[in-house]
């Protein structure tokens, strides 16, 4: 139940951050809002880390390479969010958002990727993403009356 409860709320922080770090990017610009945010997360990152922190940051080098860029990875998904919601729609940035997620971890599952169990891409999967897509078609399509 906690993992559904804690997806939820990341799903709604998502897409207020989203139109969030798009409007202040409007403002200040891309790469500064993009450093503001980033900023802040480090912020409040090392106050947690001081509060609960249990691990050891001396363990990092005797991790894969691979798993370092996870920083990386957070500039682009801020970069990208906001240029597409800015480019875009909020829902419909958020939608394709969303199903390119669903289709990158059902890759990832499938192929048992960066340490995961391999889970098979069955054919309900595939359902299931056609299903989104239409659902995507239909809510952006523009009936006036």
């Amino acid at each position: 139940m906690i993992g559904i409860v804690m997806s939820i709320i990341a799903g709604a922080a998502m897409s207020f951050q989203g139109v969030i770090n798009t409007r202040l990017s409007e403002k200040i610009g891309l790469f500064e809002s993009n450093a503001f945010v980033q900023g802040t997360a480090l912020l409040l990152g090392l106050i947690a880390v001081f509060f609960f922190g249990k691990g050891d940051f001396s363990s990092i080098t005797s991790i894969s390479k691979i798993y370092w860029l996870g920083g990386v990875l957070g500039f682009i998904i801020t970069v990208t969010v906001m240029l597409a919601i800015g480019s875009l729609s909020p829902t419909y940035a958020i939608s394709i958002i969303l199903i390119s997620q669903l289709l990158v971890a059902a890759a990832i599952d499938a192929f048992g990727l960066l340490g995961t169990e391999q889970i098979p891409f069955l054919w309900t999967k595939w359902v299931g993403l056609g299903l989104m897509i239409a659902g995507v078609v239909v809510f952006k399509l523009q009936i006036s009356h």
